[in-house]
């Protein structure tokens, strides 16, 4: 079972991207006797961000043609989702929005994903629920210092590039919206300033799959992959770029 790490943007149209996961959901589903697989949406909302259209959407988009049950738990920010969500599920959606929101919902259920995950639960992240992902979550910011290193719309509401403990799903930073919003500066400037080790900036309608073998990419756009360069004496002396393209 794998991680699947999305860059946000999404059509009801298009279901495609999800296609892996959702198989990943039914083996597992299909394991325990069940046909139809059930998924778990968590959805924090905040100044009606992620919209009403996405909260109705995104779930029928998932479950197109019957594939799968999927339950939907929305909460407001500054709320926390509850254990029981977690209960008797085959694979785990966590959407996007406001993603310092998020990582805050979503602690009380840390250690629980993370078991399940363990145990081969197919985790999708979808922007925000991406980007929470990562050991090191970056949270959003478009200041390093007094320095711009990203669009102040992709800010998440934070002046300073802010990181705090995420989800510990994958070990490497993560950004999103990546060519849309401009956020590939923002991990380059955080590589740079040794915030983080480097990490994956993701594409809209992207997806980066994390699973036991090499790494895979599925949709229409690219992930950058950035990478801190060093001297002899460990200092990092700049970064380097590159993108993987879909599959």
């Amino acid at each position: 079972m794998s991680i699947h790490l999305v860059g946000g943007g999404w059509s009801p149209d298009a279901p495609e991207l999800y296609d892996l996961f959702v198989s990943e959901a039914a083996v597992r589903g299909g394991a325990v006797g069940r046909a139809v697989p059930r998924i778990a949406l968590l959805v924090v909302v905040a100044d009606d961000s992620p919209s009403a259209e996405f909260r109705d959407g995104y779930p029928a988009m998932l479950a197109a043609g019957g594939r799968c049950e999927v339950t939907t738990t929305i909460i407001e920010a500054g709320e926390r989702f509850e254990t029981p969500v977690l209960s008797d599920v085959d694979g785990l959606v966590v959407a996007g929005g406001l993603t310092p929101a998020y990582l805050e919902a979503m602690t009380p259920l840390v250690d629980q994903v993370r078991l399940l995950v363990a145990d081969g639960l197919p985790y999708l992240g979808f922007s925000a629920g991406a980007m929470i992902a990562a050991d090191r979550a970056l949270l959003g910011g478009w200041l390093i210092g007094d320095v711009p290193v990203c669009p102040e719309d992709a800010s998440e509401d934070l002046d300073e590039v802010t990181l705090s403990g995420g989800l510990g799903l994958v070990d490497i930073a993560v950004d999103v919206h990546a060519a849309q919003w401009g956020t590939l500066t923002r991990l380059i400037a955080a590589t740079e300033a040794g915030l983080v080790s480097g990490g994956v900036a993701i594409d809209e309608d992207t997806a980066l799959v994390v699973g036991e073998g090499a790494l895979t990419v599925l949709g229409t756009g690219s992930v950058w992959r950035v990478e801190p360069q060093v001297d002899d004496d460990g200092e990092i002396v700049g970064v380097s770029v590159g993108t993987l393209g879909a599959a």
